[in-house]
């Protein structure tokens, strides 16, 4: 099961990178198979960190961020994030 839930997982990432950027994931399909997860994962993460600072007015962003970070290192340590990005990028 933790297999199918990776794989939801970067597909996540794959569908943030194609909804935010036509161009970036058009030029990530010209790249190898064995890299485009990565690419994706990488691209997921580092856009929710910069939604967190451009969009997210009105709210904490502050709390937000340091939210984030804590969620990454606990997935980055345990293996394992119900947020699928973060889920992703910790196996990047």
């Amino acid at each position: 099961m933790k297999q199918l839930f990776d794989d939801v997982s970067f597909k996540c990432s794959k569908l943030v990178t194609k909804d935010y950027s036509t161009s970036f994931s058009l030029a990530v399909y010209m790249l190898s198979p064995s890299i485009r997860d990565a690419i994706y994962s990488i691209y997921g993460f580092v856009r929710f960190a910069d939604e967190i600072v451009d969009s997210f007015h009105g709210f904490d962003k502050e709390n937000l961020i340091n939210d984030f970070e804590t969620d990454y290192y606990k997935a980055y340590n345990s293996g394992i994030s119900l947020n699928p990005i973060l889920n992703s990028f910790q196996q990047t």
